[in-house]
């Protein structure tokens, strides 16, 4: 008996969490926005140019001069002091320092100044400052190809989710005509018109049908959610895509070269900057065959109690540093150097190789999806005409129902793959920008500046 009064408010508990997920109508451009400024990887990579700055502006700071303070206050036990400097006095005859007292001294005080400005240590603090800047704006570029993929995957994610609502639209539609078709092969059956064999078909197919629509329904469920949480909304959001973006995939013309993509592509980009960079850190390696020269000034003060007290003691001049021994091992460090930087030198090669690759292989898709859509315009034109000559064949007992069946599938999987085609330019197209370094720059984002 409470079973019976549970099972009411367990289902009125599953209709409000239903109703509580809240649908959304999001266009591409909003998921591309969303993926380059809200995602975590979008986030890391921004931190990652802020750390790059940073590091750059840190390193700026040492073409600045050096000043340090210091002081101490000691305090001492009585110690015995004997004093080795001559006091001055001619009719003593003693020997120096035999005071026959010792001065009571119980504290010290310190007090230190100093400066240093380098002024030439190489050709190194330039070098080191080019070549932080260079990494500075290979990561901004790094950060910038890395919001490039991060939008190709809310594309994609996007592509699959209409792919998914779409089947599912028409797999619904199906089953209300394999339905209803069950209605009327029923009383077909019950009046001795039909054999239930073939009653049994219509049933098995309204069956499979709703196989097929409770698979396409799981699987657009785990596409919402996989761009849900890649977009960083709220949980139980039920996302809608807006189909317009695909409603004329046939009509974008690409107007794309290999020697733009090699321009505009930003993980070249960041490549030639790390090249940059290296160059520079090689030319940082020869500086230890230069001496280093820095110009320094300094005071101090002190004062031992009731001992001596030493003011205004002002010091400047040069200081000169020659690591002699540096010349013989500086060459190791320099070749290491030197063959890092041709190691970046081929990576931009083999990077420059890919993207033509990419572009070809990219340019060659789009071609290819856009002849097969028109192929599945034909098929679906076929299978609408041929499900309609079966139909009245079957009505005047010239075809089978397994005719009819047959037909009626065909009919269903042109209609999804037309569909399919359309999403599939759709993304080929932005395939095609992703691989040229165009795709965020073709939407209008509000990007996070650094």
């Amino acid at each position: 008996m409470k079973i019976k009064h549970l099972l009411p408010c367990s289902l009125l508990f599953f209709a409000v969490a239903i109703e509580a997920q809240e649908k959304k109508q999001l266009s591409l451009d909003e998921a591309i926005n969303l993926a380059v400024t809200k995602s975590t990887e979008a986030t890391l990579a921004d931190t990652k140019v802020a750390t790059s700055k940073f590091e750059y502006e840190n390193t700026k700071n040492s073409q600045y001069p050096d000043f340090k303070v210091s002081g101490q206050y000691m305090r001492i036990t009585n110690p015995d002091v004997k004093l080795r400097l001559p006091l001055g006095s001619s009719d003593s005859g003693e020997n120096e320092g035999s005071s026959s007292t010792s001065p009571d001294v119980n504290q010290i005080l310190f007090a230190q100044a100093s400066a240093s400005m380098p002024l030439f240590s190489g050709f190194k603090i330039q070098n080191s400052i080019n070549a932080s800047e260079n990494l500075y704006k290979a990561q901004t570029f790094n950060a910038a190809n890395t919001k490039e993929q991060l939008a190709m995957q809310a594309v994609m994610l996007y592509v699959n989710l209409y792919k998914a609502q779409e089947s599912i639209s028409l797999i619904r539609e199906n089953l209300k005509s394999a339905e209803q078709r069950v209605k009327d092969f029923s009383a077909m059956e019950q009046n001795g018109l039909l054999a239930r064999n073939d009653f049994l078909k219509s049933q098995l197919r309204v069956s499979n049908i709703q196989a097929t629509l409770d698979d396409a329904i799981a699987k657009e469920s785990k596409i919402n959610f996989q761009l849900v949480t890649f977009l960083k909304l709220p949980q139980g959001t039920q996302i809608t895509a807006n189909a317009a973006y695909f409603k004329n995939a046939g009509g974008l013309k690409p107007s794309i070269s290999e020697s733009e993509a090699i321009a505009q592509r930003k993980d070249l980009e960041a490549l030639r900057w790390q090249e940059k960079a290296s160059e520079a850190n090689v030319k940082i390696a020869k500086g230890d065959y230069y001496p280093s020269v820095a110009l320094s000034a300094g005071y101090v003060a002190m004062d031992i109690q009731n001992v001596v007290r030493v003011t205004n003691a002002m010091n400047f001049g040069v200081g000169v540093s020659y690591d002699l021994a540096g010349i013989f091992k500086n060459g190791k460090k320099v070749k290491a150097a030197q063959s890092r930087a041709l190691e970046t030198k081929q990576q931009l090669e083999i990077q420059t190789d890919r993207v033509k690759v990419q572009v070809q292989e990219s340019l060659e898709n789009y071609n290819l999806s856009i002849r097969q859509n028109k192929s599945y315009l034909d098929a679906v034109e076929q299978s609408t005409e041929n499900y309609r000559i079966v139909k009245d064949k079957y009505d005047n007992g010239l075809v089978d129902t397994n005719d009819l069946l047959e037909a009626d599938i065909e009919q269903l999987t042109a209609k999804i793959n037309e569909t399919f085609s359309k999403a599939e330019i759709t993304q080929r197209y932005y395939e095609l920008l992703n691989a040229s370094g165009k795709l965020t720059d073709s939407f209008n984002l509000t990007q996070n500046n650094n």
